[in-house]
C-alpha cells in the first residue's frame, strides 16, 4: 500500500482548491468535522495517497483555568501570575479529534496554513493535534504560497520548507500578554464602575494594550477640537480680466491676522492699479504611479473612498482570496518580487469586460517596470489573480476587487505627465500669482481617474506686461479646528506608531466601536463617546503610559525579536507582564482620580433606573437599569444583579422563587421568534446547581466578557423538582436539534409555542387555544410530558364541540398534526425516530440523565431530601 500524506489548510475552501489542483479534479470527497478530499499522486518522487482537509482558523485559544473564571472569587491582580490554558476554540466542531483521526497511518504532514505569523502558530497547533511532533521518522513540511492559483499551488509543492517555530512563539507571546493585561484591567474597571454608575451604556468596560492607544488617538483629536480657539484672518485677492479670462490672483503672503495691515496693503495695490508680470515659469512635472498595494493602504482606501469600515473590508478581501480572485490580502510589502509574473497576471485580466481593453494595450504597447516599494519579507503586494464581474462577486466585494485591479494596472502604467505654468505679478510692492496646468499624458490616471490632474486654463502672458486690476477683494475667514479622525487617518497613525499588525488593525478599530467608546459618523469619522473620553482622560490622570502608543510599540518590537529568534519568548513575556503588573497596582491605588471624572459625567446607581421588583433579602424594591449592561440594583443591600442582555424585562405576576424569595421577571427577546422566559435575579447570578455556567444568550469568547459569579441560570435551566416555572415542570420533550429540552413558553398565548432551552429551535402549538399547560404525567411511549389543551369553543377541532384535550405532542395524532417546526429538522421525523428514548425529556427524562452531562443536580444552598 502506498504511503499516506496528510495536508491541512486553514479553511475548507482553500483545502478544496489545493486538492482540485493537485488531483486534476479527480478526487473523492467525504465528510468529517471539515471535508476530506482523497486522491493518488506523487510526493517527493514517490507514489502516495493524499488526504487534504482543513481547520477553521485557530484550533486553540488561550484562557485562564476554571478556578480564575469567577470574578468575585479572583483578585484581578492574581491574573498576572496565573497559569494559562489552551482550549479548543470551537469545541463543537471537534477539529482536534478530526485531525488526530485523519493523521493515523500518515507518514508525512504538509501544512497549508496562511503564510503569516498567525498561520505559523496554527501550524504548530495542527502538529500538536496530529501528534507528529511525537512520532519518530515522520516528516512535517510547510507550503508557502500567496494565492490559491494552480501555478502558486504547484510552486509551493515544489519548494516545501519547515514551519517556523519562532514566529509561532511570537504569537503565543502576544496572546498571553494581551490576555493577562486585558482581562485584569477589564475585570477591575468593569466591576468598579458598573457597580457605581447606572448610565455607562457599556456591559464591559474593557482595556486592551492595542485597543486603548487606538481609542487614545481618537480622544486626542477630540480634545484638540474642543480646546481649539479660532483666529480671524484676512487675505488680499486682486481680480484681472485678460484675453477673455477673469482670474482671481493668489497673494504671496497667503493671509494676515491683522485687518488694518491687510487694508493698508490693499490701499497700496489700489493706488498702483496696475499689475506687472514679473516672471513666467513653465516646467514639466509628473505624478508617479503607485507602488504595490499592501493591507494598510487597502484598508485606508476602502474607508475613505469605498465607504467600508476596516473590519468589513478585511472580510471582503478574505473572501476574494479564498475564492481565488486576489492574492493573500495580509501583507506589509509594497514591492513586487523580482520573480513576479506580470504578463501572466495581466493575461488573467485581458478578457475582463470592464478593463480588458486597457490590459490589452499594456500587453501590446509594453509597460514600465513598477516603482520600487518596500519589501518586508512577507507576501507580495495584493494583486488580482483571476477575472471577475459584479454579478459573480456581489456589489461590495466587486467594489473592493475593482479597486485592487485598478491599483495593480495603475502600478504597471506610465506616470502622469503635465506642464505647470506659474505667472507672478507685482503691484504696490505686493506679489501675487496664478497657476495653470495642462495634462500631456494621463498615464496611470486613465485607469485610476480619481487621481487625475485637473486642467487649469489661463491665458498667455508676456514678461513685463502691465494689466489693469478690475477689482480688489479682501476675503475674511477664521482658522478651523481639525476634523475628527477618519478611519483612514487612524489606520495611518496606528501603522506609524506600531499599534497592531496589518491583520489586527481592523479588529482594534472594530472593538472601540462595538464597546461604545467611539461612534462612526458621516465621512466615516470617529467621534469618541463620553465613556471613551472619560476613560482616556482617566488614564492620562493616573498613568499616561496606559493609553499612549509607546509601550505597545515596545512590546511589538520585542515580539518581532522573538519572531526572528533574537529574543527568548518566556523572558519577553515575563518582562512585559511584570511591567504591566506594577502599573496595575498603581492604577488600582489611584482609581479615585478616574472616578472623579466619571462622577462628573454619569449618574450613580441610586439615581438610575426604574422601580421593578422586590429583593428576596430585604423585601425592598430594586431598580431595573436598562442601559447596557442591563441589571437590577438593590439600594438597601447595595447589591447588583445582572440580567439577560438585549431584550425587555417585566415583572412576572409578582410570583417569587421558592429558593430565595426574589420576585420572578420575564425576559423577552426582540423579533417574532424571540424567546420569552422567566428568571430569578438571584439564581441567574448565583446558580444553585452545578454545571450551569454560561450567561444565556452571550457568546463566551473570553473571560473578559463574563459578568458576575457564574451568571446564567434562567428558570428554563433550573432543575428544581417542584417549582412550577422550572425546566422539570415546564419541559415537554427533547429538542430535535440538540441535547436541550423543549420548554413551554409561559407568555406566548394566544400563539402558544415551545422553545429549546439551548438552541434556536421553536415549535408552534395549536393557535388560539384558551390555555395550554403541562401535567404531572408522561407519555408511556416516548416519556415526553403530557400536555393539556383547552381549545376555543368556536375553533375546536374536537368532535361534539368539546374543548379539553390531553395528550403527547409526539404520539397523539391530533396534537401532532397541529404542531409546526419553525427551525431545523422535521419534528414529525424526530417523534417517530426517537420514540422510547430518554434524552433529558420532560421530568422523568431529566431525572434519569439531566440532558447535561448525566450528573445528579447538586444544590449547595439547600437539600432536596425533604421533597
Amino acid at each position: 500500500m502506498a504511503p499516506k500524506v496528510l495536508m491541512v489548510a486553514e479553511k475548507p475552501s482553500i483545502a478544496l482548491s489545493i486538492a482540485s489542483v493537485l488531483s486534476g479534479g479527480r478526487m473523492s470527497n467525504r465528510r468529517g468535522s471539515t471535508e476530506v478530499h482523497e486522491f493518488d499522486g506523487m510526493f517527493l518522487g514517490f507514489p502516495v495517497q493524499y488526504k487534504v482537509t482543513s481547520v477553521i482558523g485557530h484550533v486553540f485559544s488561550v484562557d485562564f483555568p476554571a478556578r480564575y473564571q469567577d470574578w468575585n472569587a479572583t483578585n484581578p491582580l492574581d491574573l498576572f501570575d496565573a497559569s494559562i490554558a489552551k482550549t479548543e476554540s470551537n469545541p463543537k466542531a471537534h477539529i482536534c479529534r478530526h485531525l488526530s483521526q485523519e493523521a493515523r497511518g500518515c507518514g508525512h504532514l504538509v501544512l497549508w496554513l496562511d503564510c503569516d505569523r498567525e498561520g505559523e502558530n496554527i501550524c504548530f497547533e495542527v502538529i500538536e493535534c496530529t501528534g507528529f511532533h511525537l512520532k519518530d521518522g515522520k516528516k512535517v513540511y510547510r507550503a508557502r504560497f500567496s494565492s490559491v492559483t494552480e501555478k502558486d499551488i504547484h510552486k509551493a509543492m515544489d519548494s516545501l520548507v519547515e514551519p517556523n517555530k519562532n514566529e509561532a512563539l511570537a504569537v503565543d507571546a502576544r496572546q498571553e500578554i494581551d490576555l493577562k493585561v486585558g482581562v485584569a484591567f477589564t475585570r477591575f474597571q468593569t466591576s468598579y464602575f458598573n457597580g457605581k454608575y447606572g448610565n455607562l451604556d457599556s456591559r464591559v468596560i474593557s482595556y486592551g494594550p492595542c485597543q486603548t492607544p487606538t481609542l487614545g488617538f481618537c480622544v486626542q483629536r477630540h480634545l484638540q477640537i474642543t480646546t481649539f480657539k479660532p483666529e480671524k484672518f484676512w487675505a488680499l485677492h486682486p481680480h484681472i480680466i485678460h484675453k477673455g479670462y477673469e482670474l482671481k490672483l493668489e497673494w504671496e503672503r497667503h493671509r494676515l491676522f491683522d485687518s488694518d495691515i491687510t487694508m493698508m496693503f490693499q490701499n497700496f495695490v489700489k493706488e498702483d492699479g496696475i499689475l506687472k508680470v514679473t516672471d513666467i515659469s513653465e516646467k514639466q512635472e509628473s505624478k508617479g504611479r503607485p507602488t504595490g498595494l499592501n493591507t494598510v493602504n487597502l484598508l485606508k482606501v476602502a474607508s475613505s473612498a469605498l465607504g467600508f469600515g476596516p473590519h468589513l473590508a478585511m472580510q471582503l478581501a478574505e473572501r476574494l482570496y479564498t475564492q481565488g480572485f486576489i492574492s493573500y490580502p495580509r501583507t506589509e510589502s509594497t514591492a513586487y518580487p523580482s520573480s513576479f509574473d506580470y504578463k501572466g497576471t495581466l493575461g488573467a485580466l485581458v478578457q475582463n469586460p470592464v478593463w480588458g481593453g486597457y490590459v490589452q494595450h499594456l500587453l501590446s504597447e509594453g509597460y514600465p517596470k513598477p516603482r520600487s516599494g518596500t519589501d518586508e519579507g512577507d507576501h507580495p503586494p495584493i494583486t488580482p489573480m483571476a477575472s471577475a464581474t459584479e454579478d459573480m462577486l456581489g456589489h461590495d466585494a466587486w467594489k473592493l476587487y475593482q479597486y485592487i485591479c485598478q491599483h495593480f494596472l495603475g502600478s504597471l502604467s506610465p506616470d502622469c505627465k503635465y506642464t505647470r505654468v506659474k505667472v507672478q505679478f507685482e503691484a504696490g510692492g505686493e506679489s501675487f500669482h496664478c497657476v495653470g496646468q495642462h495634462v500631456i499624458a494621463q498615464g496611470f490616471t486613465s485607469i485610476m481617474p480619481w487621481l487625475a490632474i485637473s486642467e487649469i486654463n489661463i491665458p498667455q502672458f508676456s514678461e513685463g506686461e502691465n494689466i489693469r486690476i478690475s477689482r480688489i477683494e479682501i476675503d475674511e475667514g477664521s482658522t478651523q479646528p481639525p476634523d475628527y479622525l477618519s478611519e483612514s487617518e487612524l489606520i495611518s497613525l496606528m501603522e506609524k506608531n506600531g499599534i497592531g499588525t496589518d491583520a489586527s488593525i481592523p479588529v482594534h478599530i472594530n472593538n472601540i466601536c462595538e464597546r461604545n467608546y467611539v461612534q462612526v459618523q458621516a465621512g466615516r469619522r470617529l467621534h469618541p463617546t463620553v465613556l471613551g473620553i472619560s476613560l482616556i482622560r482617566g488614564y492620562q490622570c493616573i498613568d499616561p503610559d496606559l493609553c499612549l502608543p509607546d509601550i505597545r510599540s515596545f512590546i511589538e518590537h520585542q515580539i518581532s525579536l522573538v519572531a526572528k529568534g533574537q529574543a527568548d519568548h518566556s523572558i519577553v513575556v515575563e518582562h512585559v507582564i511584570e511591567q504591566f503588573k506594577r502599573k496595575f497596582i498603581y492604577f488600582v491605588k489611584q482609581i479615585e482620580n478616574m472616578d472623579a471624572l466619571f462622577e462628573a459625567e454619569f449618574s450613580p446607581l441610586s439615581d438610575s433606573g426604574r422601580v421593578l421588583s422586590k429583593c428576596g433579602k430585604c423585601l425592598r424594591y430594586m431598580k431595573h437599569i436598562s442601559s447596557q449592561p442591563s441589571r437590577l440594583y438593590c439600594a438597601t443591600c447595595e447589591e447588583i444583579y445582572y440580567a439577560p442582555q438585549k431584550g425587555t424585562i417585566k415583572l412576572y405576576k409578582e410570583l417569587t422563587c421558592p429558593l430565595d424569595n426574589f420576585e420572578l421577571l420575564i425576559f423577552s427577546m426582540p423579533g417574532p421568534d424571540g424567546k420569552s422566559f422567566p428568571f430569578c435575579p438571584y439564581c441567574f447570578n448565583n446558580p444553585p446547581f452545578e454545571g450551569i455556567e454560561n450567561i444565556f444568550g452571550e457568546s463566551k469568547t473570553s473571560s473578559a466578557v463574563t459578568l458576575g459569579k457564574g451568571a446564567g441560570m434562567p428558570c428554563f435551566l433550573c432543575p428544581h423538582p417542584t417549582c412550577q416555572h422550572s425546566m422539570i415542570s415546564q419541559g415537554v420533550c427533547g429538542c430535535p436539534e440538540c441535547d436541550g429540552t423543549m420548554v413551554l413558553d409561559p407568555v406566548s398565548a394566544p400563539k402558544w409555542r415551545l422553545y429549546c432551552n439551548m438552541c434556536k429551535c421553536l415549535v408552534s402549538l395549536p393557535e388560539g387555544a384558551h390555555r395550554i399547560s403541562t401535567t404531572e404525567d408522561q407519555c408511556p411511549e416516548c416519556d415526553s410530558t403530557i400536555i393539556e389543551v383547552d381549545f376555543n369553543k368556536k375553533t375546536t377541532p374536537l368532535k361534539d364541540g368539546t374543548t379539553l384535550h390531553v395528550g403527547c405532542i409526539l404520539c397523539d395524532e391530533l396534537l401532532h398534526s397541529l404542531v409546526e417546526m419553525k427551525h431545523g429538522k422535521s419534528f414529525s421525523g424526530y417523534g417517530r425516530s426517537h420514540r422510547g428514548r430518554s434524552r433529558g425529556r420532560g421530568r422523568r427524562g431529566y431525572r434519569s440523565s439531566r440532558g447535561r452531562g448525566g450528573k445528579k443536580p447538586q444544590d449547595p444552598k439547600m437539600s432536596f431530601r425533604d421533597f
